[in-house]
């Protein structure tokens, strides 16, 4: 269970002022002492991720950040990072003390909605205050659950715990496949993935083994090969895969030994539809056609890690932008939940396959971005389309090929 990536996990973020009892709420709901508790207010400083088995539901992450209210330079800090946590977000827990809901808790209340996250509003502290009925009525009238409780003595942390399952998105607990659904069940599909300096020692990445694991899930089997022996894999097969994916980096040697009747795409278009949104992806790589020379690429890697060699996302994938624009582009990385307040000086931005994270998160960067004007794609879709085989790329997916050809037909 521990071992369970985040991106699978429902997150779970616990919001509210300081001292109103997150983290003694979110001790109780693990049953054990993840956050500090203390009197004194402004305790937690970050957020706090405890990940455990919540039943039915499954694997969770809780999210517990710093107060909302919090004040002071080191203040404002706290309050930035708690409102990262928002962007994913799943199921948003609000705690506030019995009687006095006010302007913090409404401001919450409406981010989340806006979001369009679920809401449980937590009233905590009932040993020591009474909850307003008017209050609680009007919430309720908004389609709001509400708990009572009193997390030191342990009261309502069940009656939290039904609320939290019945909060769960429909999405989240019938998940949808990365590759299963477009495959027949008893066929072939060949994995091409390349070992180079920057595969881990020992293993695969995660899209490899999570695409793995879902082909054995709806009942296909595959063949693993490195681009240098596709070509020869594909000649002893007594007939044709039904599909070819490969690591975006090898798509051009991968596309040329792949016969053309033989769908094909990378894993990282694969999880730009489990992930994120391919339709809204897809109409973001068309908008490199309007790149020019001298402008603002944001390129969005959600792991920090330390690139080394030919990097996709800080030398590959730049430097085919450059090819194909024919100049310069000024290129600005961020890394894990970084992104820029303002958009604006950007004419395209392009995400990693985010395999790492939970949905959430990529479908408000690409919310933030839709706010901006700001056309926004992923790395396999930005790769395909400089290297000219975008339509070949999205043929196993029916309805993101017809966006692209209707656009070319305008």
């Amino acid at each position: 269970m521990r071992n369970t990536p985040k991106g699978f996990r429902l997150h779970i973020g616990l919001f509210g002022r300081r001292n109103v009892g997150k983290s003694s709420l979110l001790n109780a709901l693990t049953r054990q002492t993840v956050s500090i508790v203390s009197d004194i207010a402004g305790t937690t400083t970050d957020p706090v991720e405890k990940p455990m088995e919540l039943l039915p539901i499954g694997a969770v992450l809780f999210i517990d950040t710093a107060g909302i209210d919090d004040v002071g330079a080191l203040g404002e800090m706290r309050v930035q990072k708690t409102k990262q946590v928002f962007d994913r977000t799943d199921v948003g827990i609000i705690v506030t003390i019995a009687g006095e809901w006010g302007a913090f808790e409404e401001t919450i209340l409406t981010e989340l909605r806006e979001r369009k996250i679920p809401v449980i509003v937590v009233f905590n502290k009932t040993d020591v205050a009474s909850v307003d009925a008017a209050q609680e009525a009007r919430l309720k009238d908004l389609q709001i659950t509400c708990v009572e409780t009193s997390a030191a003595r342990g009261e309502g942390v069940l009656d939290l715990r039904e609320a939290l399952v019945k909060a769960a998105p429909e999405e989240f607990i019938n998940a949808p496949a990365i590759i299963g659904d477009l495959i027949p069940a008893g066929e072939l599909v060949v994995l091409v993935i390349p070992i180079d300096l920057e595969a881990p020692k020992g293993r695969l990445i995660l899209p490899q083994v999570q695409s793995i694991r879902d082909i054995l899930d709806n009942d296909a089997y595959c063949l693993v090969v490195k681009e240098r022996e596709l070509r020869d894999a594909l000649d002893r097969l007594k007939r044709p895969p039904a599909l070819v994916v490969t690591d975006s980096q090898a798509f051009l040697k991968v596309a040329a030994d792949t016969p053309d009747d033989v769908l094909m795409t990378s894993f990282s278009i694969l999880f730009a539809r489990f992930k994120g949104d391919l339709v809204e992806f897809v109409r973001g790589a068309l908008a490199i056609e309007n790149l020019a020379p001298g402008d603002k690429v944001l390129i969005c890697e959600s792991c920090s890690h330390h690139p080394i060699g030919e990097d996709i996302g800080r030398v590959k994938l730049p430097r085919w932008l450059r090819q194909y624009v024919g100049g310069k582009l000024e290129f600005t990385h961020v890394q894990g939940h970084d992104f820029p307040d303002d958009l604006s000086s950007y004419k395209l931005a392009v995400h990693c396959g985010a395999c790492m994270w939970n949905r959430r998160e990529v479908l408000s960067r690409i919310i933030r971005c839709q706010q901006a004007g700001v056309p926004i794609t992923n790395y396999g879709l930005a790769i395909a389309y400089s290297l000219g085989i975008f339509e070949r790329a999205l043929r196993p997916f029916p309805g993101a090929l017809e966006v692209y050809q209707q656009s070319i037909s305008r």
